[in-house]
This record gives C-alpha cells, structure tokens and sequence, in this order.
C-alpha cells in the first residue's frame, strides 16, 4: 500500500506536469502567470512530503523544508502579484492583456494621455 509521503510526491509530480504543460500550451500571460502558479504549488508539497517522511522515520521534523516551504510562500505571493500588476500595467498601456503585437488595442488605449484621467474613474 502507498503510504501518505508517496502519494503526496505523486500529487506533486502531477501538479508540476500539469503546470509546465500549461505554461508550454496557453499564449495568455495570465494563464501563464497561474500555470507557474501551480508548478510553485507541485515543489511546495513535494517540499511537504520531504519533510513528513523525515518525521514519519522517527526522526523529528526535518526544520530545513518547513523553512524552505514557508519562505518559498511568502516569495511566490510576492511574485504574482508583481507579474499581476505588471499584466494590469500592461493593459492599460495597450488595450491588450496579450504580448502579440498584431492584437487589436481598445479604443482607450489610443486616447490621449489626459483622457485616460477620467475624474469619475479614479474616484470608482
């Protein structure tokens, strides 16, 4: 029979498959930016099983993944919401959440700078 730590590490080798997968397939940088998302989510619980086998041995937690793990959290929160505003800040500037540069661009995106402050829009 497969015990606990095995079939976290067979859950997270799917997680890390699916998410390369989608990284390699969808062209959107927002599926991308999830895609990466899920691959961060595969190391973290292989990081996980790592450390429960070492403490289903009788060895104690093993501190270094429980450390590796948390920092690794905090650090993949940082990061997507940096790509996320750097995405927004992408579709302001051209109408297009895509890096294609043949896509068509919204009407706003080609105002003029001082149309893009709309009072009434700040305030929403």
């Amino acid at each position: 029979m497969i015990d606990g730590a095995t079939l976290f590490g067979l859950c997270a080798a799917v997680l890390v498959g699916l998410g390369l997968y989608a990284l390699i397939v969808n062209p959107q940088p927002l599926r991308k930016i999830v895609a990466f998302n899920v691959v961060g989510s595969g190391v973290f619980l292989l990081f996980g099983a790592i450390a429960y086998r070492g403490a289903a041995a009788g060895w104690g937690g093993d501190p270094l993944p429980q450390a590796l793990l948390i920092t690794g959290l905090v650090v993949a929160f940082c990061a997507s919401a940096l790509a996320l505003a750097v995405l927004l800040r992408l579709f302001d500037e051209t109408g297009s959440a895509t890096l294609d540069p043949e896509a068509e661009p919204t009407a706003e995106a080609n105002a003029e700078p001082a149309a893009k402050l709309d009072p009434d829009r700040l305030e929403g």
